[in-house]
């Protein structure tokens, strides 16, 4: 009986999985996905530049309009919103990576008799090879990923109306990742899988953990949020210097007119996020020496009491 059990249990579970894989990288919709500008939505460079610009007018706006009708240091309360967002922003991320890495291991398996002498699996991820189209399986994760670069931007908002700040960083980093989003698929641009894959992962667990503590659970003994985002960058830099090698040394790699201005991009939202990272630091080891400070300050005039006791 036991073993009639694990087996039907084993098969429940195979099926599931089968269920699962045909979904996020099989179904005929994934397959057959091809990027145009009049089947796909979103997919004009109008619809791109007057979303942005909606994106930032709306931030502005709404943060000028709190300043003027609340007095200052006022939040408005939002209740389970933020943490409705944090869930679902981790929950789409986790499938966008999971339908990304299951659909790049099908198309390196059907694909790889075309480049398979001059790459490896690899190469591939970091470099698709010229002649590229935007089509199949990669790239309707892609377009995902690039649809929830606009619901992404809705922490903005949430942020203007919590913290009742605008913050620059924050508003130029959403903008650009939703028009380097655009870009990899426009221009079937190499490197776009593995980017997806490292930010969607670490989108998950920030997220996640955003959730984590709404709910009051325990924070965690460090800078987590930012601590991700800072491998994030590293890892994507690393990466931009590997697709630089192989589009010299291998033969060419596709779209590198977009990678170049994609890298310039990078490049300046590292340089943001180091200038915050730093003063972050620099702020932290401030209060840790004036704690110090205070601690010894409070020791020497208990002390002191002592003595005169």
């Amino acid at each position: 009986m036991s073993t009639t059990a694990a087996g039907a249990a084993a098969s429940s579970f195979m099926a599931v999985i089968h269920t699962i894989k045909f979904y996020l990288s099989e179904h005929p919709a994934i397959v057959g996905f091809r990027w145009s500008n009049t089947q796909c939505w979103g997919s004009t460079w109008l619809f791109l530049f007057n979303s942005i610009a909606i994106y930032i007018l709306l931030s502005l706006f709404l943060h000028l309009l709190l300043s003027l009708l609340l007095p200052r240091g006022t939040t408005v309360p939002l209740g389970p919103l933020p943490a409705l967002h944090s869930l679902l922003m981790s929950l789409i991320s986790a499938t966008i990576f999971a339908g990304l890495l299951l659909s790049s291991v099908a198309e390196i398996r059907e694909t790889s008799w075309f480049w398979r002498r001059s790459k490896t699996p690899f190469q591939w991820l970091l470099c698709f090879p010229l002649g590229t189209r935007p089509s199949g399986r990669v790239f309707f994760w892609s377009y995902v990923f690039y649809l929830s670069r606009f619901l992404h931007m809705f922490r903005t908002t949430l942020s203007v109306l919590r913290r009742r700040k605008l913050a620059f960083f924050q508003v130029f980093n959403h903008s650009i990742s939703a028009f380097m989003s655009f870009l990899w698929l426009e221009f079937s641009q190499s490197f776009q899988v593995l980017a997806i894959l490292f930010t969607t992962l670490v989108d998950s667990l920030v997220y996640g953990y955003r959730v984590w503590t709404a709910i009051g659970l325990r924070s965690a003994c460090f800078p987590f949020v930012v601590n991700c985002k800072m491998v994030l960058l590293g890892c994507n830099l690393v990466c931009h210097v590997g697709v630089l090698l192989l589009h010299f040394f291998n033969g060419g790699c596709n779209g590198m007119g977009a990678w170049v201005f994609n890298s310039f991009l990078n490049g300046v939202v590292l340089l943001l996020f180091l200038n915050f990272y730093i003063r972050m630091y620099i702020q932290g080891k401030k209060k840790k020496s004036c704690a110090a400070a205070n601690n010894n300050n409070n020791e020497l005039s208990d002390t002191s009491k002592l003595k005169l006791n």
